[in-house]
C-alpha cells in the first residue's frame, strides 16, 4: 500500500478495509470471481500490481488484525500545529490528522503485500489483461452518512472534481486517466490514455468518494469548518479550530460487517488535541493528557522516556516496532528555482559541509543510518554500478548526466565525527571555486558580481534547529552566510506551497511499487505548480524519462531497473543533502490498548488496536492513586 501517499495527501488512518461478496449490479452475467486480475481474469475481487493476490475471494479478514477486537472506548491523540479546514483535498488551509477516515474509497490496500487492493465500495472489478480500462461494480449497500446511496455519478463527480479543483497531487496522479463515465447506477468505467500504466486501476481504487449532492451547493475550493458528508467509518463529533477535533465511530457504518473491515476502526471516539510546541506535547503525554505517541526525535527517545514516572510505574509502554517499509528520502532541499543552487558543484559542496557522523553521535544517540537512496531500505535503491537494464535506460542521456552516474556507486560524504570535517570542507571549497566563488575577507563571494553567498534555511519545527545550526557553523567555515528561520505551521505551509524558500527540510515517502506519485515529486510538470511536492523545482529530462519508464513498467524486473536508474539521476544531481533513517517505529502509549499478534510488512497499524476494558480500568485506578506521574 502506498501508505505515505494516503497519510500525506488524504490524512487517512492506517488502513481502509473491504470484502469479497457476490457480483454487484452491472457485473458480467455468468462470470466467476477469480483469485485476482493479475492472473488474467475478467472479473475479480482485487487487483495486484505485479504479482498474484495473497487473499482469495472467500477470505474473512486480513491476517494482521484481530477480527474479534471489541469496539468502543476513547483514544486521545496529539498533533503539533493547528488546523483551519475540514476539506483535506485542496491546497488552501490546513486539515487535521485522521480527517481522511470520514471518506471511503473504491478499493482498499493490504498492509502485508507490496501493492495489492481489494474491493471496498467496489464489490467487483472488471479489467482487460492490458489494463486499458477498468470497471468498478459498486456495492448496493454503500451509503453516505446522510443515508443517500453511493452511485456511479458520485464516483465520476469525485474524479472530475479532484482532478480539476483538488490539490496539484490529484491532477498529476490522475493524469493518465482520459475519461470517467457512469455505465449504470452502480457501474463506473475509467478509460486510460495510450501510454502504458499498469498502476492506474490501483490509483483510481485509492480515490476518496465525494457526495455530488453535498458539494452541488458548496464551493469545493474554499476552506470550511463544516464537516463534509462522507461515507467512511467515522464522523466529526465536534471541532474547535486550532484546538481539538473529535471523531466518533459511526455505529450505522454501512461497511462495518465486511470481512476485511473486521478488526479495523475499533475506537469508539478519537480525540486529537493540538499543541503549538513539541516539548509541551511530550510533557502532556507523560501527564496523561493523551494516550499514544509515535516518537520521531531521537533525543527525546533516548532521554525523555525511560525515567518518566508512568514508565517506571509500569503504566506507560515504550516499544520499538519493526517494519519493512521503504523509507524514501529526507534531506535539506536546495530550491532549484533560486540561481544560487543551480550549479551542481555548489549543491555537492553543500552536501560536503554536513557532518552526519557528528550529528548521529552527539544529537541522535547513534540511532540512525545515513540515507543514500531516494528508495532506502528496499531492493529499489541503486547499488553498485548500473545493471544492463539500467544502462539501457540511462545511456540515451549520457551526454546530459554526470559521468558518476555510470562509473560510481553513490555514497554520502563521511567524516570521523569529531565535529571538524576539514577534508570535506576543503573539497567543498574546491568545488565552490570551480563554480565561480572565492573567499574575500573571510566571506564567500561571487567572483564576477561580488555578491555574497547567503541563504536562509526555512524550518517548520524548532526541533530541527539543533541539526540545522551545527550545519550553519560548518558553512560559515566556508565563508557562507547561512541563517535559520522557524515559522509556525500556517506560515510555513504558505511559504513552501509557493516555493518561497532557499533551503528547507522535506521528505518524500517511498513504496514498494512507485508510480504516478513520482510525477508530483520529481516531474518537470509539477515544478511550477503551486502546492506540488516538487520542492526541489526539478526539471530534468532524464528524470522525466525514468519516471515514464517506472509508470509503464510491464513487470517487476522492469520496474526495479527504472526506479534504480531514477535513483542514480536524483542522487548524482545532488539536489538534496541526504539525512538519515531507521527501519523501525518508536512508540510510547499508556497501557490501555490491545494489539494484534502480527505486525505486517508495512509496520504497525494503529487502527487495528483497540481499547482493552480491563487494562483501561486498571489504568484508571492507578491514575486515581497518582500513578501516572502528574
Amino acid at each position: 500500500m502506498k501508505r505515505f501517499l494516503l497519510m500525506a495527501c488524504l490524512l487517512l488512518p492506517m488502513a481502509v478495509q473491504a470484502q469479497e461478496a457476490k457480483p454487484a449490479q452491472g457485473a458480467a452475467m455468468g462470470s466467476s470471481i477469480s483469485h485476482g486480475i493479475a492472473m488474467g481474469s475478467n472479473i475479480s475481487h482485487g487487483i495486484a500490481m505485479h504479482s498474484d493476490l495473497k487473499y482469495a475471494p472467500d477470505f474473512k479478514h486480513f491476517d494482521y488484525v484481530n477480527p474479534d477486537a471489541p469496539k468502543g472506548g476513547e483514544v486521545r491523540l496529539a498533533q503539533v500545529g493547528t488546523y483551519d479546514n475540514l476539506n483535506p483535498f485542496i491546497v488552501k488551509g490546513i486539515a487535521p490528522g485522521y480527517i481522511g477516515q470520514l471518506f471511503s474509497t473504491l478499493l482498499s490496500s493490504a498492509a502485508d503485500e507490496p501493492f495489492s487492493e481489494y474491493g471496498y465500495v467496489a464489490e467487483t472489478i472488471e479489467m482487460p489483461k492490458g489494463r486499458e480500462w477498468v470497471i468498478f461494480n459498486l456495492r448496493s449497500i454503500a451509503k453516505f452518512h446522510d443515508g443517500k446511496p453511493i452511485t456511479a455519478d458520485d464516483v465520476v463527480f469525485s474524479f472530475n472534481t479532484l482532478k480539476a479543483k483538488g490539490a496539484p497531487f490529484y491532477r498529476l496522479y490522475y493524469a493518465g486517466v482520459s475519461k470517467a463515465e457512469a455505465m449504470g447506477p452502480l457501474k463506473v468505467k475509467f478509460t486510460f490514455g495510450k501510454e502504458a500504466n499498469r498502476e492506474l486501476p490501483l490509483i483510481i481504487g485509492q480515490m476518496p468518494i465525494l457526495s455530488k449532492a453535498y458539494w452541488a451547493k458548496r464551493d469545493f475550493e474554499a476552506t470550511t469548518l463544516e464537516a463534509p458528508v462522507g461515507s467512511g467509518p467515522y464522523r466529526v463529533d465536534s471541532a474547535e479550530a486550532g484546538r481539538s477535533i473529535v471523531y466518533k465511530l459511526d455505529d450505522k457504518f454501512w461497511a462495518k460487517d465486511l470481512p476485511v473491515m473486521k478488526g479495523h476502526n475499533n475506537f469508539g471516539r478519537m480525540r486529537i488535541d493540538f499543541y503549538r510546541d513539541a516539548t509541551v506535547a511530550l510533557e502532556a503525554l507523560k501527564a496523561g493528557e493523551y494516550d499514544f505517541r509515535a516518537e520521531n526525535e531521537s533525543k527525546k527517545w533516548a532521554t525523555e522516556y525511560k525515567d518518566a514516572a508512568p514508565v517506571k510505574a509500569g503504566l506507560m509502554k515504550v516499544e520499538i516496532l519493526p517494519n519493512q517499509r521503504p523509507v524514501g528520502m529526507q534531506g535539506f532541499v536546495m530550491n532549484q528555482r533560486r540561481p544560487l543552487f543551480q550549479d551542481r558543484r555548489v549543491r555537492e559542496a553543500m552536501g560536503l559541509a554536513f557532518d552526519f557522523e557528528w550529528s548521529n553521535k552527539n544529537l541522535f544517540y547513534g540511532q540512525y543510518k545515513r540515507t543514500e537512496s531516494y528508495f532506502a531500505n528496499s531492493d529499489l535503491s541503486a547499488k553498485g554500478l548500473p545493471s544492463a537494464g539500467e544502462l539501457k535506460l540511462l545511456e540515451p542521456f549520457k551526454d546530459k548526466l554526470p559521468p558518476e552516474v555510470f562509473t560510481k556507486e553513490f555514497k554520502a560524504p563521511a567524516t570521523n565525527g569529531d565535529g571538524n570535517p576539514r577534508e570535506n570542507l576543503r573539497a567543498a571549497l574546491v568545488l565552490l571555486k570551480e563554480a565561480g566563488w572565492a573567499v574575500k575577507d573571510r566571506k564567500l563571494v561571487n567572483e564576477k558580481t561580488g555578491q555574497p553567498f547567503s541563504f536562509e534555511i526555512l524550518l517548520s519545527s524548532p526541533a530541527f534547529e539543533r541539526i540545522a545550526l551545527p550545519y550553519v557553523e560548518n558553512l560559515k567555515k566556508l565563508g557562507i552566510d547561512a541563517s535559520v528561520r522557524t515559522l509556525d505551521t500556517a506560515q510555513y505551509k504558505n511559504r513552501t506551497d509557493s516555493f518561497d524558500f532557499d533551503m528547507t527540510v522535506d521528505i518524500w515517502g517511498a513504496s514498494e511499487s512507485p508510480g504516478n506519485e513520482l510525477l508530483d515529486f520529481y516531474g518537470s510538470g509539477s515544478a511550477d505548480m503551486r502546492g506540488s511536492r516538487n520542492s526541489i523545482g526539478l526539471k530534468n529530462p532524464a528524470a522525466d524519462a525514468m519516471i515514464a519508464k517506472v509508470i509503464s513498467a510491464p513487470d517487476r524486473e522492469s520496474l526495479v531497473d527504472a526506479v534504480r536508474a531514477l535513483d542514480r539521476v536524483l542522487l548524482w544531481g545532488h539536489y538534496v543533502v541526504p539525512h538519515w533513517h531507521i527501519a523501525y517505529d518508536r512508540v510510547a502509549y499508556w497501557d490501555k490498548f490491545g494489539q494484534p499478534k502480527i505486525i505486517p510488512r508495512q509496520g504497525f497499524q494503529f487502527d487495528t488496536w483497540w481499547v482493552d476494558a480491563q487494562k483501561s480500568e486498571r489504568l484508571a485506578k492507578a491514575r486515581g492513586k497518582g500513578g501516572e506521574g502528574r
